[in-house]
């Protein structure tokens, strides 16, 4: 039933999506999308504030101490298939990129702590987790980011740069991340 729930969530959040719900303030309206992956140009990117919470490890986490870096925002849940089936990738993404100063945070959603640590040890995650059972901290970077997976990309000044709205596979996203972390700053 819980699955059935969630599926119907992610179902009615994704048509939402694709019609551009959300009115006139919808930020991806003003960007390019092709294949429900979003691109905003530099005048175009919103910004993300205020994003805090407790890591899956128990430590505190607050979005602005990574200000200055790329960071690669993963929406997931370990009772997710395309979740499951796009872990690998994003840990490979992780690891090829981390040396140009970009960073990847998961938000787990909808999960019990437990099934989200079992899911980081059996997929090798080796980058940090917020744990948000109730979605709270999801909505801090859009409401239209609840259908998962979902992966953002913020440039170095914390804006929005790309979404992927759907799965993604390292030939898709590391290009994008890599494409992002060469902008100049500023």
């Amino acid at each position: 039933m819980r699955r059935l729930a969630v599926a119907a969530l992610a179902a009615v959040t994704t048509a939402a999506v694709l019609s551009g719900c959300g009115g006139e303030e919808n930020w991806a309206k003003k960007c390019s999308t092709t294949n429900m992956v979003v691109e905003c140009d530099a005048a175009h990117r919103p910004l993300i504030s205020g994003v805090t919470g407790e890591l899956l490890d128990g430590r505190a986490y607050d979005l602005e101490a990574d200000r200055g870096k790329v960071v690669v925002v993963n929406f997931w849940g370990s009772w997710c298939s395309p979740c499951r089936a796009e872990a690998d990738d994003l840990e490979k993404a992780y690891q090829a990129t981390k040396a140009k100063d970009v960073t990847f945070l998961g938000i787990n959603t909808r999960d019990e702590r437990d099934s989200a640590k079992a899911f980081e040890r059996a997929y090798q995650v080796t980058y940090a987790s917020l744990y948000d059972f109730q979605g709270d901290v999801g909505l801090k970077f859009d409401v239209t980011q609840s259908a998962i997976p979902n992966t953002l990309v913020l440039d170095r000044q914390g804006r929005i740069a790309a979404a992927i709205r759907r799965s993604t596979t390292l030939g898709e996203l590391q290009p994008l991340v890599e494409k992002i972390a060469a902008e100049a700053a500023g």
